[in-house]
């Protein structure tokens, strides 16, 4: 058996990929193109994933309930993240849909850098580099990494928000 050598940050990216298609007819190379993370980054992922329990055996179906208690509970222990300098970029945290929609417009707004963005705020570092490129391109998958950003750099009304978001996502996920 392979040892398990810890959680990257590509590997919420891949498996939250994997919920935003809604099906289990995808290939490594599909997952490769869409996130602009290489094939053998994404096999590297997948084999993690499943030594974690995080993924069925045969690294198709993201076991829903152990991967939203790693979100909800694990997450911010595992790749915390602070707002930094004041940057462009594309709004994520309760800055970007679903949260947006219950949080006022504030002071505070997060931001990944990202020279295509259209706002300024707070700098927050994603969990993998290809992130912001790859959030443009699917929506379904922005907002899960902004839910899941929200659970790494929120506030306890924010925090709530999120799980409850992440939720309706994750219920008839398979």
């Amino acid at each position: 058996m392979k040892k398990h050598n810890g959680m990257r940050p590509q590997d919420v990216l891949v498996l939250l990929k994997i919920i935003a298609i809604g099906n289990d007819n995808w290939f490594n190379s599909d997952l490769s193109k869409s996130l602009h993370i290489s094939a053998s980054e994404i096999t590297e992922a997948l084999n993690r994933c499943k030594i974690a329990g995080l993924i069925d055996s045969k690294k198709r179906i993201v076991h829903i309930n152990s991967f939203k208690e790693f979100l909800i509970y694990g997450l911010k222990y595992v790749f915390p993240a602070e707002p930094g300098t004041m940057v462009k970029g594309i709004p994520t945290a309760h800055s970007a849909p679903p949260i947006n929609q219950y949080i006022s417009e504030g002071k505070d707004i997060y931001v990944w850098p990202f020279a295509k963005g259209t706002m300024r705020g707070q700098a927050i570092e994603p969990l993998y580099r290809t992130l912001p490129a790859v959030a443009l391109e699917d929506q379904k998958l922005y907002e899960l990494l902004s839910i899941v950003d929200t659970i790494r750099v929120g506030r306890a009304r924010e925090i709530k928000i999120a799980k409850e978001e992440l939720e309706k996502r994750l219920k008839y996920a398979k």
